[in-house]
């Protein structure tokens, strides 16, 4: 193939791709304008039944007792015999 063909082919895909770029791009937007609205929509509701609702009681936490580590046995030099 020429590279007048080879440019050309790319350059058609190119226009391909980027026409499949703004498509998505317009869906993108599409889906977040509507998540925006549904969460418009549910925002004061949420805040009604918030208000409602006394808060969750926690249960109290059992203390664990500490395991304590053996006291490590320190070994003391020997005395030395040599002096006397």
């Amino acid at each position: 193939m020429s590279q007048k063909k080879l440019v050309k082919q790319l350059m058609k895909k190119l226009d391909k791709l980027e026409s499949e770029r703004e498509k998505l791009i317009d869906k993108l937007g599409k889906a977040l304008d509507k998540l925006e609205l549904k969460e418009a929509t549910k925002k004061p509701a949420a805040k009604k039944s918030a208000a409602k609702k006394s808060p969750a009681k926690k249960a109290p936490r059992k203390k664990v007792a500490a395991k304590k580590a053996p006291a490590k046995k320190t070994i003391s030099p020997p005395a030395s015999s040599g002096e006397a």
